[in-house]
């Protein structure tokens, strides 16, 4: 375990490394706002609107899927190893995402993409919170909202120029100079020694197996059941069931192995299954908005890349202000409170998008998506540190993978859903965009669809805990105590 330092900043000791970590998590901040605004003129330039949700959902499945993985192996063979790994693997993903000629060629390199940003997140969170304390980790938090709050911008602003330029293929490569830097950074800057509490474990590669097999049948099923088959079919009938089997079988070796790719026993604490479904609905309403407000901007409003991105980035510019602030709020205040005030915020806003229609102000949509954003500042933050504070070193980075796990699985299944609700909607026109009153139907379902996941992330919340004084204990001590029930 590394040697801790006095100070909290760019310019301490441990400041190198927090400018690693931040431009690492630039990484995925960029990747997850900038394609969204991209994906009309990829279709058009690629065809296949239809499969346009697999750009997403497969980048996401792979990533969810390798993030307990990784999560494992940074206690097992150290943060520094696992995350360079990633970055890595991440890049060359962004490079044949880049040179794709055709979209099934661009979701194959998303798999792979997806399968880097796995480790990128949730090990850079892990060494976070191995560096600092949780009173540090609020005023941390500051640093790293800011690299999100960048992407808010700089993303969707850059996704949108690209895309009326007809240069989106640009949006993949920028990637590589920030990639580089990262690996320099984080090479040349962070020691770490092996932590007393670290042990060799095998890695439960069956477990992942049955997991990405249950979960990609599960998403081959909801994109393309009523439109690729009928729901009624046997294709269909028979892909849902071999799904429920990969994933019933997931669940029995995950209660029978020694060393779980998923703990579902770390599920049994209050604050790490709240957390947990927390980070799920987050993923819902996050991917799902990233999707379709660009979509529903362009194609319902008919404004052009540009100015569905700036829509876009409210969204993701509420996120990084709120939770910016959220560190100071819990640590006063508590999780459950602050994590109450962004799940609130999130229902507002979700229930104000509900109000919009086929000839809306685009600035009500930005206005809307800021609400939402702000919320899920206000929610992701402390529901995260709260079941990372619960953890001691050699399962923090089981505890963060899990939670990040959530998040991804979210978000895949999210976009499988809402896609199926768009593609079973829409009609196409010759050149393969879809039109007509359907989308703007569609468009309205997927809004509803957000709200209603709101409110179980609403509930979900209110089990996290009241106080934060138990997590600070177990945080100062490094203990196996976790957050009263």
């Amino acid at each position: 375990m590394p040697e801790l330092s006095a100070g909290v900043g760019l310019r301490s000791e441990r400041g190198p490394v927090l400018l690693s970590q931040m431009l690492a998590t630039g990484l995925v901040a960029l990747d997850s706002t900038i394609i969204a605004t991209a994906s009309t003129s990829i279709a058009k330039d690629l065809g296949h609107f239809q499969l346009l949700p697999w750009l997403f959902s497969v980048y996401l499945l792979a990533q969810a899927v390798a993030v307990p993985i990784y999560g494992r192996l940074a206690d097992l063979l150290g943060r520094k190893n696992t995350l360079l790994f990633g970055i890595g693997l991440f890049l060359l993903g962004s490079i044949l995402c880049g040179a794709a000629w055709s979209m099934p060629v661009l979701i194959g390199a998303r798999v792979i993409q997806g399968l880097g940003a796995g480790a990128v997140l949730p090990v850079s969170m892990t060494i976070t919170a191995d560096l600092y304390t949780l009173q540090e980790r609020a005023k941390v938090q500051g640093y790293l909202a800011s690299v999100w709050a960048i992407a808010s911008v700089v993303g969707p602003t850059l996704g949108g120029v690209f895309a009326q330029l007809g240069i989106w293929r640009w949006i993949f490569w920028i990637n590589l100079p920030l990639g580089a830097i990262a690996v320099v950074m984080l090479w040349r800057s962070y020691h770490e020694t092996k932590h007393p509490d670290a042990k060799r474990e095998k890695i439960d590669y069956l477990g992942a197996l049955l997991l990405s097999g249950g979960t990609t049948a599960l998403l081959l099923g909801l994109l393309e059941g009523g439109s690729g088959w009928s729901w009624a079919s046997a294709t269909s009938i028979g892909i849902f069931l071999a799904s429920a089997v990969l994933l019933a079988a997931f669940v029995y070796v995950e209660l029978r192995i020694e060393h779980p790719i998923f703990s579902l026993a770390v599920l049994r604490r209050r604050v790490v299954a709240a957390s947990t479904i927390a980070s799920l609905m987050i993923g819902v309403v996050v991917l799902g908005l990233s999707t379709y407000v660009p979509i529903y901007a362009q194609n319902v409003l008919g404004f052009g890349a540009l100015i569905a991105g700036l829509a876009l980035a409210a969204l993701t510019i509420g996120w990084p202000a709120a939770a910016s602030q959220a560190g100071r709020i819990y640590l006063r205040w508590g999780f459950r409170v602050t994590s109450v005030i962004g799940a609130l915020l999130v229902t507002f806003g979700a229930a104000l998008m509900l109000m919009l229609g086929a000839h809306s102000s685009i600035w009500l949509v930005a206005l809307f998506c800021f609400v939402v954003g702000a919320g899920m500042g206000f929610a992701a933050v402390p529901s995260l540190i709260a079941a990372q504070a619960s953890a001691a070193w050699h399962e923090r980075g089981v505890i963060t993978g899990t939670n990040m796990f959530g998040r991804s699985m979210g978000s895949a299944i999210g976009v499988a859903i809402f896609g199926a609700i768009v593609n079973s909607r829409v009609t196409l026109n010759a050149a393969g965009v879809p039109e007509g009153a359907g989308l703007a139907s569609a468009m309205h379902l997927v809004f509803a669809g957000v709200f209603i996941v709101s409110i179980v992330l609403f509930v979900a919340v209110l089990f996290l805990p009241g106080h934060r004084t138990a997590a600070a204990q177990t945080d100062a001590s490094d203990a196996d105590a976790a957050i009263p029930a």
